[in-house]
């Protein structure tokens, strides 16, 4: 059984642990923060604060935006984007990782206090019933600080996340 996380696709260029898990890994991913990867590459605006790091990562985003840009790939993400909520088929990257898109409909539930993207990453966690894996601490902060009602858990913590949703997973079965 594949572990499954709500993340931005950004995430997953920046950090390439996550391309590498012990166990099978499902990231849902919202469509906008794949729309976000083309804003992300041409910007001028560093995504890392030193120069090499910048240029590695926007080479990985530019790698990120051709996969999903790959025909095969493509028609499976439009087939996402005909109703709200609906899920692409699993999108493969290696033996043990799949990226799934989300045509998420963000919903101005938590507006006033998170942007639209971190709004939909809280709404997908909420209806998917999986937990957050991401590196932004003001994002993390916020989620505490408003008791909002989701599993949160920083990359650096991704090995025992895996683990944690594998053991949870496995007391739900019984």
């Amino acid at each position: 059984m594949s572990r499954r996380f709500v993340i931005e696709a950004v995430m997953i260029a920046i950090y390439g642990q996550l391309l590498l898990p012990k166990r099978p890994v499902e990231y849902r991913i919202p469509y906008t923060s794949v729309m976000e990867l083309y804003d992300m590459k041409d910007s001028p605006e560093p995504v890392m604060p030193e120069a090499d790091d910048d240029a590695y990562v926007k080479t990985k985003i530019g790698e990120m935006i051709a996969y999903f840009e790959d025909s095969f790939n493509k028609k499976k993400i439009e087939r996402a984007l005909m109703a709200p909520w609906r899920e692409s088929p699993p999108l493969p990257i290696n033996d043990n990782v799949s990226l799934i898109i989300v045509n998420a409909a963000e919903n101005m539930q938590y507006g006033e206090v998170f942007d639209p993207i971190e709004t939909e990453i809280i709404l997908m966690a909420n209806k998917l019933q999986c937990p957050i894996l991401t590196d932004q601490i003001e994002f993390q902060d916020k989620v505490v600080h408003n008791s909002v009602p989701v599993q949160l858990f920083d990359i650096d913590d991704f090995e025992y996340a895996v683990e944690e949703v594998a053991e949870t997973a496995e007391e739900h079965k019984e």
